[in-house]
């Protein structure tokens, strides 16, 4: 029979690929974003952050997801992009509980997609404006550390060229003739020089000069007077230093990389067929589904979805005892499969992991300069230039004025060229240029080793100045693992009907309740339904609509006072320890009973923070009885109960305006604003929130509350290192500047003395690693 439909060319056939869809996985999996804007008369794409982000990373992928959604020979363009909100014609449309989870702005201009979140968020929203192109295809870089392992082993070799340095300056003065010692101790001036003069050659290519610049001018100007002796004792004593100085730093990163196993580069793939194939890992997209047999690492961030296992998550959690996991539960990319063969589904892309988060949050922190370091850099590169200008003017000074001769010394008297030598080398900045960065980087390394990520040298000053903590109370005072305790429903015998509207309200929702609840109906094999309407309602729960039904989810007095839940006689509020989610449809009411322990090292972390003179307080939206159960349990200074992320602000704020340094410790979403008005945010875990941990200032892997106190002190014993360092560094310069403007020190002398300060500040800079293992044995007493 034939069709009387006229016929429809084949392009049309063919759906565009929804924008908004793409936005919304990106938002669901970075966090950090907020909201994306495309310009179509600007040609700009723009990027609303909060907290640090991969802004680079970011706009590629959102870049790529544009070029997906344009129109090209086989696909119409996304009608998001031509001024319409409506995406009905895509292809994968969003559905309206997935609708409600962002806000949809466009005119014939620009399109918005943004995160439905509180008010006072998107103050703390950062924009970046970028060009939109054509198309551009994301590239996921694998962290190897290339570089690093390229470079691990170069203070061998000056170690090597050092003694090869003084070796040859040995032979020179005492062992060969008299017409070899200048061929021989050229020599040891190259093997000396030899690291220092590439250093030297990049940085004047820059246009720059330092501290390696000027040791090379006194070497040189020292064999120019025929002390080659002296040259050559700069030189070695300057190379051993530099060996030592890699050797030390060497040893932090080397710290830093034995923190995670080798990234596995394949993944086996299931198809809907259950056939298996091997793929690269960076191939993964969020949706696969992959067999990962026992003993394998998981490849990336995923999801159980068939069988069950046990993960060693000890390089990333710092937990030893193996971690269950059942159908529903989230495994970690960089852990292992300890026995169960199980199916996942890729939650993220393996450039957005945990492991590859963290690894690039490390390597960003190893850069970022604490302020009195930069203040050094600032202060150490005029000083250069003022001690040139210094030794010139002394020369003159020495010559002219006290008739001393210009380059050749007379017995005793040493000639004015060779005090301003001496001048040089004594009032060069190496030590001071080495005190602070050094024991930054060390702390970093000690604190990544044992499961803290301090984030550059600015949060290893800045925790140390802390005298007020400010805790979240889910997920940071307690263990933030809740359990479907109890579901009761009225009338009673509808509960399998209670579970199933909150498993399909809540799947979407990332808050801990609602993982609690999604796991719970995974587990038990619900089938979620779909929503007409969704609406958030921040900080009170949801309302959505299917088939002309409204149903309520969330706060007991918000259910209540919009809802015929009223008429009900609501039982008593759970006992101290237990939360309740309310549900309420057209006939239907329904109580969802959760338990979340409070941590069992809390207790001794709150005394111990007191014994530190530090004051504890509790900032948490729940209610009153449970935050007053937590006070009397854990003995705090203060909390403050039913508080919404604006309040949790004002609060951190009132303690600032008053005098107070306040350390914000939250894991969640709702915690990100606080964390970024703290003096110092810090985020707890591995499993914390994307929002959290990009936004922390610390962050405790080790997903322990007891690591707070490790940070806390570790940043006091850097502190008091870098005083330490900066004392010797600054003393010793002006001692040894002192007796070299009144000609009492010999060169031989003041190469010793400068020297010695730069390896003694580099050694006492390597204590924090060598002996910071008091810190973790104080804070786990």
């Amino acid at each position: 029979m034939k069709s009387n439909a006229p016929a429809q060319p084949a392009s049309s056939a063919v759906k565009p690929r929804c924008f908004a869809r793409s936005v919304l996985t990106v938002l669901q999996q970075e966090r950090s974003l907020e909201a994306v804007t495309v310009d179509r008369e600007k040609q700009t794409i723009s990027l609303a952050t909060l907290g640090r982000a991969d802004v680079a990373g970011l706009s590629n992928r959102i870049t790529a997801e544009f070029a997906a959604a344009q129109n090209s020979p086989d696909a119409p363009t996304c009608s998001l992009l031509t001024g319409n909100t409506d995406c009905a014609r895509c292809d994968t449309p969003l559905s309206p509980a997935e609708r409600a989870l962002v806000n949809i702005r466009a005119d014939e201009h620009s399109t918005t997609i943004a995160r439905v979140t509180c008010p006072t968020a998107p103050k703390f929203w950062l924009w970046r404006n970028f060009p939109l192109p054509k198309v551009v295809q994301r590239d996921v870089e694998f962290l190897e550390h290339a570089d690093e392992h390229d470079h691990a082993d170069e203070w061998k070799w000056q170690l090597a060229l050092a003694a090869a340095c003084g070796a040859l300056a040995l032979l020179a003065a005492y062992v060969v003739p008299a017409a070899w010692r200048i061929p021989v101790f050229a020599l040891s001036f190259l093997a000396g020089a030899w690291f220092p003069a590439e250093e030297v050659w990049e940085r004047l290519q820059q246009r720059m000069i330092d501290v390696h610049f000027l040791m090379l001018a006194v070497a040189v100007g020292s064999a120019s007077i025929g002390a080659w002796g002296e040259g050559a004792t700069l030189l070695f004593l300057f190379s051993l230093s530099g060996g030592l100085e890699h050797y030390a730093l060497g040893r932090t990163q080397k710290e830093i990389r034995s923190l995670f196993h080798d990234a596995p580069k394949t993944a086996t793939v299931v198809d809907e067929l259950g056939n298996e194939r091997e793929v690269k890992v960076e191939s993964l997209r969020p949706g696969a589904r992959l067999l990962v047999k026992p003993g394998n690492q998981f490849p990336v961030d995923a999801e159980i979805v068939r069988g069950a296992t046990e993960s060693d998550e000890s390089n990333l959690t710092g937990e030893a005892t193996p971690v269950r996991k059942d159908v529903g539960d989230a495994v970690l990319a960089g852990t292992i499969n300890l026995w169960g063969a199980v199916e996942v589904t890729v939650t993220r892309s393996a450039a957005e992991s945990s492991l590859q988060k963290i690894i690039r949050l490390i390597r960003e922190a190893q850069h970022q300069k604490a302020p009195s370091q930069k203040f050094t850099d600032r202060f150490s590169t005029w000083y250069t230039y003022f001690v040139m200008a210094l030794s010139l003017v002394m020369f003159f000074v020495w010559w002219l004025g006290f008739k001393l001769p210009p380059f050749t010394s007379d017995g005793e008297i040493r000639s004015a060229f060779y005090r301003t030598m001496t001048l040089l080398v004594v009032s060069s900045p190496c030590a001071l240029v080495l005190s602070i960065p050094s024991a930054v980087l060390a702390a970093i390394a000690w604190g990544a080793r044992h499961g803290v990520l301090i984030r550059g040298g600015a949060a290893v000053e800045k925790l140390a100045d802390v005298n007020v903590v400010a805790l979240d109370k889910t997920g940071t005072l307690t263990t933030g693992e809740l359990r479907v305790e109890n579901i009761e429903s009225y009338p009673s015998g509808r509960e399998p009907d209670v579970a199933r509207l909150a498993y399909s309200l809540e799947r979407l929702s990332t808050h801990p309740l609602a993982r609690a609840i999604t796991r719970h109906g995974k587990q038990h094999g619900l089938v979620a339904l779909e929503f007409d309407r969704f609406e958030s309602v921040t900080g009170q729960g949801i309302k959505a609509r299917r088939g002309g039904v409204d149903t309520w989810l969330g706060r007991r007095e918000w259910v209540f006072s919009s809802t015929q839940a009223r008429q009900l006689a609501a039982p008593q509020p759970p006992a101290a320890g237990l939360s309740e989610i309310w549900l309420a449809q057209d006939g239907l009411v329904g109580r969802i009973v959760l338990r979340d322990d409070i941590r069992p090292q809390a207790r001794g972390v709150v005394d111990e923070l007191r014994r530190e003179n530090l004051r504890t307080v509790v900032l948490t939206g729940d209610r009153h009885a449970a935050a007053e159960h937590l006070w009397s349990e854990l003995h705090l200074d203060e909390v403050r109960a039913e508080l919404k992320p604006e309040d949790k602000v004002a609060a951190i704020k009132s303690f600032s305006d008053a005098g107070s340094r306040v350390a914000m410790v939250g894991d969640g979403v709702n915690d990100a604003p606080s964390l970024a008005v703290a003096h110092v945010g810090v985020a707890m875990g591995a499993r914390g929130s994307d929002a959290a941990l990009e936004q922390a200032d610390v962050v405790l892997m080790h997903d322990r509350l007891e690591n707070f106190l490790a940070a806390f002190r570790l940043s006091q014993r850097a502190r008091s290192i870098i005083r330490q360092n900066l004392f010797v560094s600054l003393g010793t310069v002006a001692v040894l500047v002192a007796f070299a403007m009144l000609g009492k020190i010999p060169l031989t002398l003041g190469v010793v003395g400068h020297e010695g300060s730069t390896v003694v500040v580099v050694m006492n800079s390597l204590r924090l690693l060598l002996g910071g293992h008091h810190e973790r044995q104080r804070s786990s007493s």
